[in-house]
């Protein structure tokens, strides 16, 4: 038995040990307890944008309890300041401050009035208070209303009822605290996307972010054709039947199969047990329709679905709702039983009902879907045998010991932070050296790259598995078979700032687009932004990010002395630190909903050297300084 030698603390355990912390004091000492991570609004399940959206969950839920057809989000992006303003019944006058103050307050707890609803603890709209620098409410309800103002979760203001002509609803106005998160930064793609899917989850429901319309008239079936990064091999199939609703179809060049998954309106992107459900079900339905008994993974390959259900008193997993729990359509009763329909079954039924009579009425649709199919077959079993010959050869790859730096928390584990994992794709042993001596061994991993990677714009998924340096970057990461197992929340490309580094990091998005589109849909791949020059003296110190922060520094800055880094593995390990701690600069990768991916592929990365290289001249420009720019 192994033996641990435990050295005891000093014995100062007393009642002075026992503190007590009222609600608001609770949420800003342990925010990652009801939003995750705090971050600074460089990733997009930062916690400012999660405290949008619990503010906006209320409003869809005034929604779908049948009041209030519009909401309006504002963002001033100069003073950090987010107005959300539903027109629904308005909380309660009296009970105003209570219930944006006090844990376990809320309507929600009866579900007489709130069913299928997003939020059921009674947490939300508190930790948005608690966590803002800034935070009023104002109630409207039938010609009377109230205002009451908070900072750090403390009340400054109370109007008390007075009479007010404004429309019945709620408005909520706050400004997240930069002594929590630091120089935040709001992203507009990532705020816009959650306005899309709010739109397309909720039939009927207008909304306004920054006084542009947000609607949508086809639910699902808008969103999977605005979100689709290839063409569809067959018209999108969309199902819709009491609380469920899925659109899906299969594309090209994707071996996995991708989810855009929902519950009552929340997004939940580590999918759960409706997912799940879904999954299984699908397989199972196209099995017993094609009668061949392929692999569930072969049938899905390629299949792209957005998934919605709703269902009473969902059970997530994290008080960020980003995985369902729930196994049933409702709750438990009070003994622990549950008549209502298992979720899966649920699934199942429906689409029994309606995907196997759409793919006999369907017949192009059947043998497009057949097709694929079969490809997906051919390609399982080509690459089976490489990875067979790999073994026998004993090339298997050893990540611990060759490219691979791993950390010791990852973002498929539970650990509370999960969120924070980090994996950095360098370039050479000098970069990663670097990285590795300053990383935080807990949640930052290092692979290390050796020269430039292959251009997969020609090759197939096969090639990908013969060639050793994307076949160890692909495993490392853990997403063979979709990104449901993805091992670091956060895939941070760090490559130098110099052509060479640009030409890396454009092969990498490339592999990433090709064959792992989700990866970046998703929001988890980032560009490292590291100083460019640093400017210092006996006295202090400047990293500089650009020329602007150069000058500016200079001048700050009497007697200086002025390093202009060429690469990554320039920085000493000590200032490392700096850059890849709570401070560093991350550009998120993201694609808009009309980025055309297989064309801009193709120009950049295919075959068209003329074309492009006529494209590179026209948009050449020479500055004063006689360096080359790309315009």
């Amino acid at each position: 038995m192994e033996e641990y030698n435990i050295t005891p603390v000093a014995n100062d355990y007393d009642e002075s040990s026992i503190v007590h912390l009222e609600d608001m004091e609770h949420i800003r000492l342990r925010p990652g307890m009801y939003i995750g991570k705090l971050g600074d609004g460089s990733s997009h399940d930062d916690g400012i944008y999660v405290l949008i959206k619990e503010v906006i969950d209320n409003a869809i839920d005034e929604f779908t309890s049948g009041f209030g057809k519009r909401i309006n989000v504002k963002i001033d992006f100069g003073e950090r300041r987010v107005s959300i303003r539903d027109f629904g019944r308005g909380i309660p006058l009296g009970s105003i401050v209570d219930a944006v103050s006090k844990l376990n307050t809320g309507a929600k707890y009866d579900s007489k009035v709130f069913q299928k609803s997003v939020g059921l603890n009674g947490v939300g709209t508190k930790a948005v208070n608690a966590l803002s620098s800034y935070f009023k409410v104002m109630a409207v309800r039938d010609g009377q209303c109230r205002i009451a103002e908070f900072s750090e979760g403390k009340l400054t203001n109370d109007s008390g009822i007075m009479a007010c002509g404004e429309e019945n609803g709620t408005l909520v106005e706050f400004t997240p605290d930069n002594k929590l998160f630091g120089n935040y930064h709001f992203v507009n793609d990532y705020v816009e996307r959650r306005i899309w899917n709010y739109a397309y989850l909720n039939k009927g429901l207008t909304l306004y972010y920054n006084d542009r319309r947000y609607y949508s008239k086809n639910g699902l079936l808008d969103l999977l054709e605005q979100n689709l990064q290839s063409e569809a091999l067959y018209p999108i199939v969309h199902i819709k039947e009491g609380d469920f609703e899925a659109a899906f179809t299969h594309i090209n060049g994707q071996s996995n199969d991708y989810y855009f998954s929902f519950v009552n309106g929340q997004h939940t992107t580590e999918g759960g047990t409706h997912q799940s459900a879904f999954r299984e079900a699908y397989a199972r339905v196209v099995k017993d329709f094609i009668k061949k008994d392929y692999a569930p993974e072969v049938i899905r390959g390629g299949l792209v679905c957005a998934l919605c259900v709703r269902i009473q008193e969902p059970v997530f997993e994290a008080q960020t709702k980003t995985k369902l729990g729930s196994t049933h359509l409702a709750p438990n009763k009070a003994d622990g039983t549950n008549d209502s329909p298992l979720l899966k079954t649920y699934v199942h039924d429906i689409l029994k009902r309606h995907l196997d009579n759409y793919l006999h009425i369907h017949n192009d649709t059947a043998e497009a879907l057949l097709a694929k199919i079969n490809a997906n077959e051919k390609e399982r079993k080509e690459i089976a045998g490489i990875k067979k010959v790999a073994r026998e050869a004993g090339k298997k790859a050893n990540l611990n010991n060759r490219k691979l730096r791993d950390c010791h928390i990852h973002y498929n584990s539970n650990n509370a932070r999960r969120l924070e994992t980090t994996i950095f794709i360098t370039e050479g042993d000098s970069a990663s050296g670097s990285i590795t001596k300053s990383r935080d061994v807990a949640t930052q991993a290092v692979f290390s790259l050796r020269g430039k990677p292959k251009n997969i714009m020609k090759i197939s998924k096969v090639d990908v598995y013969k060639n050793e340096e994307l076949n160890l970057l692909h495993n490392a990461l853990d997403i063979d078979d979709g990104i449901e197992n993805l091992r670091y929340n956060n895939v941070v490309i760090a490559t130098d700032a110099d052509v060479d580094g640009m030409h890396i990091r454009l092969l990498l998005l490339t592999f990433f687009l090709r064959f792992y589109p989700e990866l970046i849909s998703s929001g988890h791949v980032y560009i490292l932004q590291t100083p460019l020059f640093r400017v210092r003296n006996k006295k202090e110190t400047h990293y500089c990010y650009t020329d602007e922060e150069r000058i500016e520094a200079i001048k700050k800055t009497s007697n200086a002395e002025i390093t202009r880094f060429k690469g990554l593995g320039e920085i000493s390990p000590d200032e490392f630190k700096n850059f890849i701690g709570k401070d560093m600069r991350l550009d998120p990768v993201l694609l808009h909903k009309d980025f055309d991916t297989k064309g801009v592929l193709n120009f950049y990365m295919g075959d068209n050297t003329l074309e492009r290289r006529e494209f590179i001249m026209e948009n050449l420009r020479v500055e004063d300084d006689e360096s080359i720019v790309v315009a």
